[in-house]
Parts: structure tokens; sequence; C-alpha cells
């Protein structure tokens, strides 16, 4: 099984799907819980994205993340993002979304070892970011412009990682003013006042450390299912589904972990889709990323 799940995986992060990933936020809780061992209170993270999107735009995304372990049981995790998209409409760049997230540790009963994950996505921007007083498509902005709710649990048996989450909007600040009829393409579809709806999460990984445990290989096989279809505020006012934007998107993503010593590490990590969601308007549209993150606890 094992042999099989690493081919599928690998064959995943080698297609070149011109259509894309689709994470609102979610896999911020998948396979991110603390786990027994742990011999430092904190733990600060600095990640640089890079990402190729929907027709010519292209995605720088810092991260920085701060988790405190507060006791065996509980952690908490802070992070701010930021995004830059560049392409033909220009360039734009800001400050993304906040999150606060609780991980709880269950106690371990014999190889398995259970966590819950429970937090909130806070937006810096309303999703209507533009360029010399031109609205752009969501492809341009750096949030969704909605407080949402994101709830996991994660279970670690031996070598495998499984998780489950989910993702809903609680309150939308979206004010996105974009009109494919009047922009000049056929790139992006209409998001003008976008209502998104929640995603669900399944993800299973397997870890594979080198002899030496300095190395750790992650493949990761993740589904993300939009459930149910986005709608937007056409030129008349009246809401309007964006027909083909619910369904499937399912990733094969490859990390590497190498351990420099007990308190700094450096994680890279490659994914692709090779199935997606027949439109997506949210502008979360990825056919190749790319991160580096590196690690140090204290």
């Amino acid at each position: 099984m094992k042999n099989l799940f690493l081919t599928v995986v690998f064959l995943a992060a080698g297609v070149a799907a011109a259509q894309g990933c689709s994470d609102a936020g979610i896999c911020s809780i998948a396979g991110k819980g603390n786990t027994e061992g742990n011999l430092f209170p904190n733990n600060i993270e600095l990640v640089g994205l890079f990402g190729t999107g929907q027709a010519d735009v292209t995605y720088f995304s810092p991260q920085l993340s701060y988790t405190r372990q507060w006791n065996r049981q509980f952690a908490l995790t802070t992070r701010v993002t930021f995004n830059v998209a560049q392409g033909s409409f220009g360039t734009r760049g800001t400050f993304g979304d906040a999150y606060l997230i609780g991980n709880y540790l269950w106690k371990t009963k014999s190889s398995a070892q259970w966590s819950s994950q429970l937090g909130m996505k806070f937006p810096f921007t309303s999703a209507n970011l533009k360029i010399n007083g031109n609205s752009l498509p969501m492809d341009y902005q750096a949030s969704l412009g909605t407080f949402d709710l994101l709830a996991g649990t994660n279970l670690r048996y031996k070598s495998w990682d499984f998780n489950a989450a989910l993702q809903v909007p609680v309150f939308n600040l979206n004010r996105n003013s974009y009109f494919r009829e009047f922009s000049g393409t056929d790139a992006f579809v209409s998001t003008n006042l976008l209502v998104r709806q929640p995603d669900a999460l399944l993800r299973v990984g397997y870890s594979y450390p080198t002899p030496n445990k300095k190395f750790t290989f992650r493949p990761n096989l993740l589904g993300i299912f939009h459930l149910g279809e986005d709608s937007f505020e056409n030129i008349y006012g009246i809401r309007e589904r964006i027909a083909g934007s619910g369904g499937l998107t399912l990733n094969g993503n490859l990390i590497g972990v190498y351990r420099l010593d007990a308190k700094n590490s450096i994680e890279a990590s490659v994914a692709t889709p090779f199935i997606v969601r027949e439109v997506r308007p949210d502008g979360l549209t990825r056919s190749f990323t790319a991160a580096l993150t590196y690690s140090v606890s204290f």
C-alpha cells in the first residue's frame, strides 16, 4: 500500500495541469497539529511561496507564523499572510489574512495519536483591490474578504497522517466589483459581490525519514470539496449562480524537511493539481506551487 501511495503522489506532482489548486486557508489546519515530545514552547515559521495561476498571473506569498505550546496538549498558532499578484492587469500586493488556530492533542493510545483543531480566518481586505481605478478579478485579490470558521481533526498512525477539515464562511465582507463584460478579456469570470460556499478537506500523507533522521520526505494526496456553487451579482443587480464552481480539486504534494539541529529546520514543498473544478471564480487557481519554509523553535 505504501509503495502504491508513493507512486500515485509522485505521478500527481508531475502533472502540469493548466488549472489549479483551491485552498481558501483550510490547509492551514491540515497536518499542523502538535505532537507529543515537543521540546520547546515556542516556534516561528517564515514561508516564501511562489505560484502560477490562471491566464498569466504569478504569485509570491510570504507568510509568518508563531506557535505557542502552552502545555503537552494545547497549542495556539497565529499566522499573517501577504500576497503579490502579477499579470496582464498589472501588479498588486498587500496583506491577505490573519489566522488564529487552536490545537488540542488527545491522549495517545498505542500507535495512534489524535488531535483536533479549531480556528478563525480574518481578512485584511474586502477583496476589491484595484489598479489605476480598474476593478480586478479575484485572482489578483490577496483575500477572499470573508471571516471563516475552520475546524479539523488529525490522526497520526505510525508513519501515516490522516486529516479531515471544514472551512465555513461566517461573515462575508467581499466587495469585489469585477465584471468580465467590461474587462476586455474572457480569462476570468465575473465576481461582483462574490458569495463563496464552504470547503471540506480530506488528506492522507506518509512520512519517510532517512536513516540518519536528518531528512524526512512527506508525500501527500489532498482532496478539497467545494460544497456548492458560488454566486455573484450581475449588472442588473440579480444574483446568479456560477455554474461549475462546485466540486472536487485533488492535489499532489511532496514535502522535504531538513533538520539542521534540534531547534532549526528547512522545509521545501511542491504541489500541483490533477483534478480541478470546472470553474474557480475565487481566484485560487494554481497550476503549480513551490514553497520554502524556515522553522525555529526556542
